[in-house]
Protein backbone atom coordinates (compact mmCIF):
# COMPACT_ATOMS: atom_id res chain seq x y z
CA UNK A 1 0.00 0.00 0.00
CA UNK A 2 1.30 3.71 -1.23
CA UNK A 3 2.01 6.25 1.17
CA UNK A 4 -0.88 8.38 -0.13
CA UNK A 5 -3.39 5.52 0.96
CA UNK A 6 -1.96 5.10 4.05
CA UNK A 7 -2.08 8.19 5.11
CA UNK A 8 -5.76 9.05 3.85
CA UNK A 9 -6.95 5.77 5.15
CA UNK A 10 -5.03 6.02 8.64
CA UNK A 11 -6.56 10.06 8.69
CA UNK A 12 -10.27 9.01 7.90
CA UNK A 13 -10.40 5.79 10.43
CA UNK A 14 -8.90 7.91 13.51
CA UNK A 15 -10.83 11.37 12.49
CA UNK A 16 -14.07 9.21 12.05
CA UNK A 17 -13.50 6.61 15.13
CA UNK A 18 -12.21 9.15 17.32
CA UNK A 19 -15.12 11.94 16.65
CA UNK A 20 -17.00 9.12 17.25
CA UNK A 21 -15.75 8.22 20.80
CA UNK A 22 -14.47 11.45 22.35
CA UNK A 23 -17.96 12.99 21.06
CA UNK A 24 -19.57 10.08 23.77
CA UNK A 25 -17.05 11.46 26.07
CA UNK A 26 -17.71 15.07 25.69
CA UNK A 27 -21.55 14.71 25.60
CA UNK A 28 -21.17 12.84 29.21
CA UNK A 29 -19.05 15.54 30.73
CA UNK A 30 -21.44 18.30 29.43
CA UNK A 31 -24.85 16.34 31.21
CA UNK A 32 -22.16 15.90 34.70
CA UNK A 33 -20.97 19.09 34.75
CA UNK A 34 -24.83 20.57 33.82
CA UNK A 35 -25.94 18.38 36.82
CA UNK A 36 -23.04 20.30 39.23
CA UNK A 37 -21.45 16.45 39.39
CA UNK A 38 -17.62 17.52 37.98
CA UNK A 39 -16.52 15.27 40.09
CA UNK A 40 -17.30 12.17 38.36
CA UNK A 41 -15.19 13.51 35.08
CA UNK A 42 -12.23 10.73 36.84
CA UNK A 43 -14.25 7.91 36.39
CA UNK A 44 -15.21 8.89 32.91
CA UNK A 45 -11.08 9.45 32.25
CA UNK A 46 -10.47 6.25 33.90
CA UNK A 47 -12.37 3.95 31.99
CA UNK A 48 -11.16 6.04 29.09
CA UNK A 49 -7.73 5.34 29.93
CA UNK A 50 -8.46 1.71 30.66
CA UNK A 51 -9.94 1.31 27.29
CA UNK A 52 -6.86 3.10 25.59
CA UNK A 53 -4.03 1.08 27.20
CA UNK A 54 -6.16 -2.43 26.85
CA UNK A 55 -6.15 -1.59 22.84
CA UNK A 56 -2.99 -0.08 22.46
CA UNK A 57 -1.33 -3.03 23.62
CA UNK A 58 -3.43 -5.75 21.78
CA UNK A 59 -2.52 -4.00 18.65
CA UNK A 60 0.63 -3.98 19.21
CA UNK A 61 1.22 -7.21 20.08
CA UNK A 62 -1.19 -8.24 17.02
CA UNK A 63 0.72 -6.17 14.67
CA UNK A 64 4.12 -7.06 16.33
CA UNK A 65 3.37 -11.20 16.04
CA UNK A 66 1.46 -11.31 12.99
CA UNK A 67 4.28 -9.03 11.05
CA UNK A 68 7.35 -11.01 12.53
CA UNK A 69 5.79 -14.18 12.51
CA UNK A 70 4.78 -15.10 8.90
CA UNK A 71 5.88 -11.65 7.19
CA UNK A 72 5.92 -12.40 3.11
CA UNK A 73 4.45 -15.48 3.52
CA UNK A 74 1.10 -17.30 1.75
CA UNK A 75 -0.03 -17.02 5.52
CA UNK A 76 0.58 -13.36 5.84
CA UNK A 77 -1.52 -12.87 2.47
CA UNK A 78 -4.19 -14.98 4.03
CA UNK A 79 -4.23 -12.95 7.33
CA UNK A 80 -4.44 -9.75 4.98
CA UNK A 81 -7.03 -11.10 3.40
CA UNK A 82 -9.23 -11.64 6.39
CA UNK A 83 -8.08 -8.39 8.24
CA UNK A 84 -9.02 -6.68 5.08
CA UNK A 85 -12.78 -8.47 4.73
CA UNK A 86 -13.45 -7.89 8.62
CA UNK A 87 -12.62 -4.29 8.30
CA UNK A 88 -14.91 -3.79 5.60
CA UNK A 89 -17.68 -5.24 7.49
CA UNK A 90 -16.82 -3.35 10.67
CA UNK A 91 -15.93 -0.52 8.66
CA UNK A 92 -19.15 -0.01 6.39
CA UNK A 93 -21.67 -1.86 9.82
CA UNK A 94 -20.35 1.14 12.02
CA UNK A 95 -20.94 4.07 9.30
CA UNK A 96 -24.21 2.74 8.90
CA UNK A 97 -25.42 3.06 12.23
CA UNK A 98 -23.29 6.00 13.20
CA UNK A 99 -25.59 7.58 10.62
CA UNK A 100 -28.44 6.19 12.01
CA UNK A 101 -28.23 6.41 15.69
CA UNK A 102 -26.36 10.07 15.55
CA UNK A 103 -29.46 12.19 16.52
CA UNK A 104 -30.61 10.19 19.47
CA UNK A 105 -27.07 9.96 20.82
CA UNK A 106 -27.19 12.90 23.38
CA UNK A 107 -30.42 11.55 24.42
CA UNK A 108 -29.59 8.32 25.26
CA UNK A 109 -26.47 9.46 27.07
CA UNK A 110 -28.76 11.95 29.15
CA UNK A 111 -30.94 8.34 30.68
CA UNK A 112 -27.22 6.60 31.55
CA UNK A 113 -26.08 9.88 33.85
CA UNK A 114 -29.69 10.18 35.54
CA UNK A 115 -29.23 6.54 36.40
CA UNK A 116 -25.59 6.90 37.51
CA UNK A 117 -25.75 10.07 39.58
CA UNK A 118 -29.75 8.74 41.17
CA UNK A 119 -28.31 5.49 42.17
CA UNK A 120 -25.03 7.50 43.76
CA UNK A 121 -22.37 4.98 41.92
CA UNK A 122 -19.93 6.24 39.49
CA UNK A 123 -19.12 3.05 38.23
CA UNK A 124 -21.42 2.60 35.37
CA UNK A 125 -20.20 5.68 33.87
CA UNK A 126 -16.76 4.43 33.98
CA UNK A 127 -17.75 1.33 32.29
CA UNK A 128 -19.86 3.32 29.95
CA UNK A 129 -16.35 4.85 28.80
CA UNK A 130 -14.69 1.99 28.79
CA UNK A 131 -16.85 -0.01 26.64
CA UNK A 132 -17.35 3.07 24.30
CA UNK A 133 -14.19 4.21 23.69
CA UNK A 134 -12.26 0.56 23.96
CA UNK A 135 -14.85 -0.39 20.80
CA UNK A 136 -13.83 2.25 18.72
CA UNK A 137 -9.94 1.59 19.82
CA UNK A 138 -10.68 -2.03 18.45
CA UNK A 139 -12.64 -0.93 15.47
CA UNK A 140 -9.30 1.43 14.63
CA UNK A 141 -6.86 -1.46 15.63
CA UNK A 142 -8.90 -3.63 12.97
CA UNK A 143 -8.49 -1.36 10.55
CA UNK A 144 -5.37 -0.21 11.03
CA UNK A 145 -4.08 -3.81 10.60
CA UNK A 146 -5.85 -3.98 7.21
CA UNK A 147 -3.71 -1.00 5.69
CA UNK A 148 -0.31 -1.66 8.54
CA UNK A 149 1.33 -4.16 6.63
CA UNK A 150 2.76 -2.53 3.36
CA UNK A 151 2.37 1.16 4.42
CA UNK A 152 5.06 2.56 7.02
CA UNK A 153 4.97 3.43 10.17
CA UNK A 154 5.56 7.27 9.42
CA UNK A 155 2.67 7.33 7.26
CA UNK A 156 0.26 5.80 9.79
CA UNK A 157 1.39 8.04 12.20
CA UNK A 158 1.14 11.31 10.45
CA UNK A 159 -2.42 10.12 9.16
CA UNK A 160 -3.62 9.12 12.86
CA UNK A 161 -1.94 11.45 14.58
CA UNK A 162 -4.06 14.03 12.18
CA UNK A 163 -7.11 12.34 12.60
CA UNK A 164 -6.72 12.43 15.97
CA UNK A 165 -6.18 16.00 16.76
CA UNK A 166 -8.72 17.42 14.54
CA UNK A 167 -11.23 14.87 16.06
CA UNK A 168 -10.45 15.86 19.59
CA UNK A 169 -10.28 19.68 18.52
CA UNK A 170 -13.73 19.36 17.25
CA UNK A 171 -14.77 17.95 20.72
CA UNK A 172 -12.89 20.38 23.06
CA UNK A 173 -14.53 22.86 21.13
CA UNK A 174 -18.39 21.47 21.44
CA UNK A 175 -17.31 20.94 25.33
CA UNK A 176 -15.48 24.83 25.87
CA UNK A 177 -17.50 27.00 23.69
CA UNK A 178 -20.92 25.44 23.04
CA UNK A 179 -19.69 24.75 19.35
CA UNK A 180 -22.78 23.13 17.45
CA UNK A 181 -21.75 20.62 15.01
CA UNK A 182 -24.20 19.44 12.66
CA UNK A 183 -23.31 15.60 13.83
CA UNK A 184 -25.69 14.60 11.04
CA UNK A 185 -23.94 16.02 8.33
CA UNK A 186 -20.37 15.13 9.51
CA UNK A 187 -20.88 11.63 9.52
CA UNK A 188 -22.55 11.50 5.96
CA UNK A 189 -19.59 13.09 4.36
CA UNK A 190 -16.76 10.97 6.31
CA UNK A 191 -18.68 8.20 6.61
CA UNK A 192 -19.32 8.21 2.23
CA UNK A 193 -15.60 8.77 2.17
CA UNK A 194 -15.35 5.64 4.30
CA UNK A 195 -17.29 4.12 1.99
CA UNK A 196 -14.70 4.91 -0.85
CA UNK A 197 -11.80 3.42 1.77
CA UNK A 198 -13.96 0.48 2.39
CA UNK A 199 -14.32 -0.24 -1.26
CA UNK A 200 -10.28 -0.37 -1.76
CA UNK A 201 -10.17 -2.50 1.07
CA UNK A 202 -12.79 -4.88 -0.57
CA UNK A 203 -10.60 -4.50 -3.73
CA UNK A 204 -7.33 -5.56 -2.19
CA UNK A 205 -8.79 -8.82 -0.37
CA UNK A 206 -9.65 -9.74 -3.94
CA UNK A 207 -6.39 -8.67 -5.45
CA UNK A 208 -5.18 -11.42 -2.35
CA UNK A 209 -7.64 -13.85 -3.49
CA UNK A 210 -6.54 -14.16 -7.00
CA UNK A 211 -2.95 -14.11 -6.04
CA UNK A 212 -3.69 -16.87 -3.85
CA UNK A 213 -5.41 -18.52 -6.80
CA UNK A 214 -8.89 -18.68 -5.10
CA UNK A 215 -9.86 -16.28 -7.13
CA UNK A 216 -9.66 -16.57 -10.80
CA UNK A 217 -8.13 -13.82 -13.04
CA UNK A 218 -5.41 -12.82 -11.24
CA UNK A 219 -2.72 -12.90 -14.26
CA UNK A 220 -4.42 -10.98 -16.32
CA UNK A 221 -4.79 -6.94 -16.19
CA UNK A 222 -7.79 -5.28 -17.36
CA UNK A 223 -5.29 -2.52 -18.69
CA UNK A 224 -1.98 -1.24 -18.04
CA UNK A 225 -1.38 2.22 -18.24
CA UNK A 226 2.11 2.48 -16.33
CA UNK A 227 3.76 4.25 -18.76
CA UNK A 228 0.60 7.27 -18.11
CA UNK A 229 0.57 7.09 -14.46
CA UNK A 230 2.62 4.24 -12.45
CA UNK A 231 1.19 3.61 -8.87
CA UNK A 232 4.48 4.63 -7.45
CA UNK A 233 4.13 8.04 -9.05
CA UNK A 234 3.13 11.25 -6.71
CA UNK A 235 -0.30 11.58 -8.32
CA UNK A 236 -1.08 8.00 -9.23
CA UNK A 237 -0.18 8.11 -5.21
CA UNK A 238 -2.43 10.57 -4.18
CA UNK A 239 -5.74 8.93 -6.56
CA UNK A 240 -5.01 5.92 -5.40
CA UNK A 241 -5.20 7.18 -1.86
CA UNK A 242 -8.52 8.68 -2.43
CA UNK A 243 -10.37 7.01 -5.00
CA UNK A 244 -8.58 3.53 -5.27
CA UNK A 245 -6.87 4.28 -8.38
CA UNK A 246 -4.57 1.12 -9.85
CA UNK A 247 -2.61 1.54 -13.17
CA UNK A 248 -2.68 -2.50 -13.55
CA UNK A 249 -6.43 -3.85 -12.03
CA UNK A 250 -7.49 -6.74 -12.58
CA UNK A 251 -11.39 -6.86 -13.97
CA UNK A 252 -12.72 -8.57 -10.96
CA UNK A 253 -10.91 -6.05 -8.69
CA UNK A 254 -12.49 -3.07 -10.54
CA UNK A 255 -16.09 -4.87 -11.24
CA UNK A 256 -15.98 -5.80 -7.29
CA UNK A 257 -14.73 -1.97 -6.31
CA UNK A 258 -17.51 -0.42 -8.45
CA UNK A 259 -20.50 -2.50 -7.45
CA UNK A 260 -19.35 -2.11 -3.49
CA UNK A 261 -19.44 1.38 -3.88
CA UNK A 262 -22.05 1.97 -6.05
CA UNK A 263 -24.84 0.08 -3.90
CA UNK A 264 -22.83 1.35 -0.67
CA UNK A 265 -23.60 4.96 -1.77
CA UNK A 266 -26.79 4.22 -3.01
CA UNK A 267 -28.12 2.42 -0.04
CA UNK A 268 -25.96 5.04 2.23
CA UNK A 269 -27.80 8.49 0.82
CA UNK A 270 -31.32 6.61 -0.09
CA UNK A 271 -31.04 6.00 3.81
CA UNK A 272 -30.57 9.67 4.68
CA UNK A 273 -33.29 10.72 2.34
CA UNK A 274 -35.56 8.96 3.87
CA UNK A 275 -34.74 9.57 7.45
CA UNK A 276 -35.14 13.16 5.98
CA UNK A 277 -38.93 12.66 4.68
CA UNK A 278 -39.50 10.51 7.84
CA UNK A 279 -38.25 13.76 10.29
CA UNK A 280 -40.26 15.93 8.12
CA UNK A 281 -43.79 14.21 8.09
CA UNK A 282 -42.94 13.84 12.55
CA UNK A 283 -42.56 17.09 12.25
CA UNK A 284 -45.23 18.27 11.07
Amino acid sequence: MLKGTAVLGSFLIFLREGIEGSLIITILCTLLAAAGRRDLFRWVFAGVGAALLLAGAAGVALFALSRSAFINSTAQTWFETAVFLLAVVILTYMTFWMKRNSRSMRSVLGTQVHLAIAGDSALPLALLAFVTVGREAIETVIFLLAIAFQSTVVSLLGGAVTGLLVSLALSLAIYRVGLRLNYKRFFTVVGAALMVVAAGLLANAVRNLQDLHVLPGGGHALWDVNFVLSDASTLGDILHGLVGYAAAPTALQVGTWALFLTLGLAAFFSRSRGQAVSGRSAAA
